[in-house]
């Protein structure tokens, strides 16, 4: 499964692709909103701190299917790589996946609380659906099992279309979305440090940490062997 970050503060985007298997970054245009800076120079430097080869998903702002390829293509020639433009799911939005489709330009169709909202955007073209997970939660219905059935759907029916869910709360759900097999997550910086954590973890790495100096004191491995070249 790729793990994604949902983010376009830069510091949360580094640090993210320091410590983290991080497949890509995730904006709209309340994540972009935020950061209140020039658009412009923003989504360069997300793409200069995550490379060429992750992905970048950057939502269209057009709400019409001409405006939606017309920002795709001028976006794709701003940030290159490996980049999305996404979409919501609508009729407008389905005009345009279908455009960009002959055009070469990859799209995540996006905002789908339906099974058949990501069927239809996956037969237009669309490389990824991202249905949301919480908001489909909170509306009490069941992210997961809707996200399971998507991805159930895609295997009937031979679609390619991946599936990358997005709207998490909790590590639980990122849990679940896994064991029901999407192929992507794109998830906060908070939820990355989340997923790490487990006080037993800690409490292991202090007793390995108290057993080692009980023996060799505060000195690592590294330092006992240049001591010893250096006897």
């Amino acid at each position: 499964m790729m793990y994604i970050i949902d983010s376009a503060n830069l510091d949360q985007i580094r640090e993210c692709v320091e410590y983290y298997p991080v497949a890509g970054v995730t904006t709209n245009p309340t994540i972009i909103s935020r950061e209140k800076t020039d658009f412009i120079s923003l989504i360069k430097s997300i793409r200069e701190i995550i490379g060429p080869d992750r992905m970048l998903h950057i939502q269209a702002t057009s709400h019409d299917a001409e405006g939606i390829v017309r920002e795709a293509v001028s976006l794709q020639g701003i940030v290159g790589g490996d980049f999305y433009i996404k979409i919501p799911v609508n009729p407008e939005g389905l005009k345009a996946t279908m455009a960009l489709k002959k055009m070469g330009i990859k799209v995540t169709e996006t905002a789908i609380f339906t099974q058949q909202q990501a069927m239809l955007a996956a037969i237009a073209g669309a490389d990824f659906v991202a249905p949301y997970v919480n908001r489909l939660d909170n509306i009490v219905s069941d992210g997961v099992h809707v996200v399971g059935e998507i991805v159930d759907m895609f295997k009937i029916h031979d679609i390619k279309t991946k599936v990358l869910a997005a709207s998490f709360k909790t590590v639980e759900q990122i849990h679940k979305i896994a064991m029901v097999g999407a192929q992507a997550v794109t998830i906060s910086a908070d939820l990355f440090q989340t997923l790490t954590y487990h006080p037993l973890t800690q409490y292991a790495i202090d007793d390995f940490i108290a057993d080692w100096e009980s023996c060799y004191g505060k000195v690592d491995i590294l330092q006992i062997i240049e001591n010893q070249k250096n006897k």
